[in-house]
């Protein structure tokens, strides 16, 4: 007589859900992050004292140069077999020159920009500026490619409008203003804007000509030629000894934190969420990155909301509330297993790091 065999304690399996919550949650505070880094290393700086060329090891440009380094590292990990001689046969030569303008716009001038904006202007205000991208998407998706919203959509991208524009010109005078139209504008809040646009426009293009681009050969390609880009960039624009910490053990054992946490960690948990969720619910989930990153702000930088950014901000997570409704509404339950639907999902979170 044979025993019954004990039956195998199933392990709970983590839904796509948790990964995205918690991808999230860790892309949210990216920028609380980097500009904790970057007082880090504003209190160690190398080189020679003598001579005035004192510089800080973690600068902005070193951290975004290696950040995309590692991660264009995971990405080939993960999407790596779809560079393929079957794939790439399949790409004309519209299809090269669309990828290499996204790659520089959204890949090298953004994040450039929202580095240099931080370096500029508080957390809080990067993030709530940031927000601009969203209805600048909507209204150029319905203008060039004549897609069409719903009243919910188009209540929250207003509302989320209105909260931006409030959040910078309510904005107290500082140094770091310049005056536009009678306004001051805070150079760091306009650098952010800037990124926005150039995100938009990015966003734009994937939109009419890359959606049947494979999503490994898009973000592959993008993270690649934006660092290389980048790294030219900063050097025209700050000189060829701009990149000369960029080895140093001090930044590399403080982007060891910061590679593993934000690019590896965030980008494995984002990609494994994706993979069993619908649209719908990324969407949602992503709309919270703002509210994270407004939290992170405060306990990692002590940065608490001003006046114009708890006025700018209530109406701006008003209109993420309003676009979430009409996107629940019209989105399908499909897996998210393309570049604009990603892209999409990605618009509402903001900047993640890399």
């Amino acid at each position: 007589m044979t025993r019954p065999k004990k039956p195998h304690r199933q392990i709970p399996r983590i839904s796509g859900q948790t990964y995205l919550w918690l991808a999230m949650l860790i892309f949210g505070a990216s920028s609380a992050v980097t500009r904790k880094l970057t007082e880090i290393g504003a209190q160690h700086f190398i080189g020679n004292a003598y001579g005035g060329k004192l510089r800080n090891p973690i600068s902005l440009c070193n951290v975004l140069f290696v950040g995309n380094l590692c991660a264009l590292i995971l990405l080939i990990l993960i999407y790596g077999r779809q560079w393929n001689k079957a794939n790439l046969k399949q790409l004309l030569r519209k299809d090269w020159v669309s990828l290499t303008v996204v790659a520089i716009l959204s890949g090298a001038l953004a994040p450039g920009l929202i580095f240099q904006a931080l370096a500029l202007t508080g957390v809080n205000n990067v993030i709530l500026v940031g927000r601009l991208e969203p209805p600048l998407t909507l209204a150029l998706s319905v203008w060039l490619l004549r897609e069409r919203v719903n009243i919910w959509e188009f209540l929250g991208a207003i509302a989320a409008f209105v909260g931006v524009i409030l959040t910078i010109i309510l904005q107290p005078a500082t140094g770091t203003m310049m005056n536009m139209g009678g306004f001051g504008l805070g150079i760091g809040e306009f650098l952010a804007a800037a990124a926005s646009v150039a995100i938009a426009a990015s966003t734009i293009i994937s939109k009419k000509h890359l959606s049947q681009i494979p999503l490994g050969i898009y973000s592959i390609f993008r993270t690649a030629l934006g660092t290389v880009i980048f790294f030219f960039i900063a050097l025209v624009l700050y000189g060829r000894d701009h990149f000369a910490d960029v080895l140093s053990p001090f930044l590399w054992q403080w982007m060891f934190l910061y590679g593993g946490l934000i690019v590896v960690l965030g980008q494995s948990f984002w990609v494994k969420g994706l993979k069993t969720s619908t649209v719908s619910t990324a969407s949602l989930i992503s709309s919270f990155g703002p509210i994270v990153g407004i939290i992170a702000a405060y306990l990692i930088l002590g940065e608490a909301p001003t006046r114009p950014q708890y006025i700018g901000g209530s109406l701006i997570l008003g209109g993420i509330f309003l676009s979430q409704v009409g996107t629940r509404r019209q989105t399908s339950s499909g897996k998210v297993n393309s570049t604009p639907a990603q892209q999409q999902i990605e618009t509402g979170m903001g900047f993640k790091g890399i």
